[in-house]
């Protein structure tokens, strides 16, 4: 299985994904192929050498031509846009989710409906080229997951069409939800809307550097030099470790640790938010068993699946908010099916699917329940209704 890894101690962007997989090996001319058959024009794209801290990377940049580009776009004009486009294999859909997740945040921050929403920044040309662009390259490159390190936002302020906004911009702060992030010595806008969007659409976890062989790095510089530390976004290309004995070759596989402990005097609702700020620190999975303790007593088991990079803040959250004296944790693997995800388009709106495959095969197709909900109350219809259309739309276009 090819795997990119995306390691972003100095944040992330459009621009820096599409550069430091450039600087990986993937095909300049291959990718302006794809996103010229994008309905837009008067833009040229511009690949060069920079360097940053004295480190030697790539950089790309979309040089609009003056007064040519309108980017206050709806999510139904940029939508049309890629399906009149000829992009290859599942790019297209790859696109899709990435903007429907852009669109589904913008909404959320400003208390409307995806298809209501106006993109400002992330509706011009250079950044459809930088979302497009990263899921052609995913294509283009064979990847077939894609996982990256915490994300850290940064700090201060930026400017945007909405005026003077604090860092994380809203629809970043949005998108960020239930993504481990970092903090960094560095000021300023770090991880971007649109670097967001692509990482959290298109990566399946979030953590150290998996178990794989590499077999290219690829650096791609922002437009800031850096005040601490290089302004750049590492990519690692390569193979997936050879399954353990006894796990099949058609499944993915990880290590991740289980930390569980037992309360019997804590309240539903203290269990519920210790829960919540679990899951919003990176935990995989959160969940309790009801249990009989000693002397009879009635309590549960608070049990959470985290990757290594977020088990000490796991571990100290659960101290910090259920009052337990002690927790345990151990080292498992895990098997998993493969994943993929994709995007439908229903009449109630966009909705996003998820995909588990064992090799090349799909095996199970779930949809987002949130996307789903979201959807089920701006039109007056049941969830089940909503989820049962992008099944059947999948479906069809399946075959």
């Amino acid at each position: 299985m090819n795997i990119a890894y995306f390691d972003a101690f100095s944040g992330a962007s459009g621009d820096m994904i599409l550069a430091a997989l450039l600087d990986a090996g993937l095909d300049l001319a291959a990718l302006r192929a794809a996103l010229a058959t994008l309905p837009v024009g008067h833009y040229q794209l511009e690949v060069f050498k920079e360097s940053r801290h004295g480190f030697a990377a790539t950089r790309f940049h979309v040089k609009l031509e003056h007064g040519h580009d309108h980017h206050h776009r709806t999510w139904a004009d940029i939508r049309a846009m890629i399906q009149a486009a000829t992009l290859p294999g599942g790019s297209k859909d790859r696109a899709i989710a990435i903007f429907a997740r852009l669109a589904e945040a913008e909404a959320a921050v400003h208390g409307s409906s995806p298809d209501a929403v106006h993109f400002h920044e992330v509706g011009a040309v250079d950044s459809i080229v930088d979302i497009v662009g990263a899921a052609v390259a995913v294509e283009l490159l064979g990847i077939d997951r894609i996982e990256c390190s915490p994300l850290p936002p940064g700090s201060g302020t930026v400017q945007s069409a909405h005026g003077l906004l604090p860092v994380p911009a809203p629809a970043t702060a949005e998108l960020l939800k239930g993504v481990p992030v970092c903090s960094s010595t560095e000021d300023g806008e770090l991880t971007t809307p649109t670097g967001a969007a692509i990482l959290t659409t298109l990566a399946a976890a979030f953590g150290p550097l998996p178990d794989m062989t590499v077999r290219a790095v690829g650096l791609g510089a922002g437009t800031r030099p850096g005040r601490t530390i290089p302004n750049l976004l590492r990519v690692f290309l390569g193979e997936s470790a050879a399954p353990p004995a006894g796990q099949p070759a058609d499944l993915d596989s990880d290590s991740v640790w289980t930390v569980e402990t037992n309360l019997d005097d804590t309240t539903a609702e203290v269990v519920a938010d210790a829960g919540q700020r679990l899951l919003a620190a990176g935990a995989l999975d959160v969940f309790t068993t009801p249990v009989t303790m000693k002397k009879g007593r009635s309590g549960l088991v608070l049990t959470c699946l985290v990757h290594d990079a977020q088990r000490q803040l796991i571990e100290e959250i659960i101290f910090d908010h259920t009052g337990t004296f002690g927790l345990r944790r151990w080292l498992c693997s895990r098997s998993m099916l493969l994943r993929r995800h994709e995007s439908v388009t229903t009449p109630y709106g966009p909705i996003r699917l998820k995909l588990g495959l064992r090799g090349q095969k799909v095996v199970r197709v779930s949809p987002e329940f949130e996307d789903c909900r979201r959807a089920a109350e701006s039109h007056a219809v049941s969830v089940q209704a909503v989820m049962q259309e992008a099944l059947r739309l999948h479906g069809g276009a399946a075959k």
